[in-house]
């Protein structure tokens, strides 16, 4: 929200913030503390519902989608919903989606904001709450999910990540200062591909 604020204020003065619980388009007087705190209705276009923004968003009206979670496997699948493979008794349970389910599987990019953490960047997700291209390659066009969208970029405190191509396991492409790629793989619970020129 914070990025999308301040993209707002310096280049992009038509973004439309859209919040899940149904605010549209606020003028964010500061940041919110959550997608149903009040400021996000402030001297917005709308104030709706979640079941609007959810139509919204399966219309394919929605472009990007921010998210993040508990744990994130290589090929951006997200898990806020549980610790642990059983799931009527996990080791620790997580609030779940809220509407990420929908925003991953209908926005045209999504974005995930995280920690590097070999604790969240795991091999195999517990559960998978949240799609990115699931097993890889067209595993997710298999599923009906609609081509052309789909995880986009992985942004943490030391990297940013994208997707490659055909396979679909996730990539640096940018190491942030003070970073090294053997510091992003070594926070990483699984082997992280390379682009050929890294920034």
């Amino acid at each position: 929200c914070a990025a999308a604020m301040l993209a707002q204020k310096t280049h992009a003065p038509n973004l439309m913030i859209v919040f899940e619980a149904g605010g549209v388009a606020p003028l964010l007087p500061e940041m919110p503390i959550s997608v149903g705190d009040s400021r996000t209705y402030f001297r917005g276009i709308m104030a709706t519902s979640m079941s609007e923004i959810m139509d919204t968003c399966c219309r394919g009206m929605i472009d990007y989608t921010f998210l993040g979670g508990a744990q994130i496997d290589m090929y951006g699948n997200l898990n806020s919903t549980q610790l642990g493979p059983d799931h009527s008794h996990p080791k620790v349970r997580f609030p779940g989606s809220g509407g990420a389910n929908d925003f991953a599987s209908f926005c045209w990019r999504m974005m995930v904001i995280t920690p590097q953490d070999s604790r969240r960047f795991t091999e195999k997700c517990d559960f998978i709450t949240t799609p990115g291209w699931l097993e890889g390659g067209d595993s997710r066009a298999k599923l009906g999910l609609p081509k052309g969208c789909g995880p986009y970029r992985i942004i943490t405190n030391m990297a940013v990540m994208d997707f490659e191509e055909e396979s679909k396991r996730m990539r640096i492409i940018s190491i942030n200062p003070g970073y090294s790629v053997k510091d992003v793989q070594d926070n990483c619970g699984f082997e992280l591909l390379k682009a050929k020129k890294i920034i």
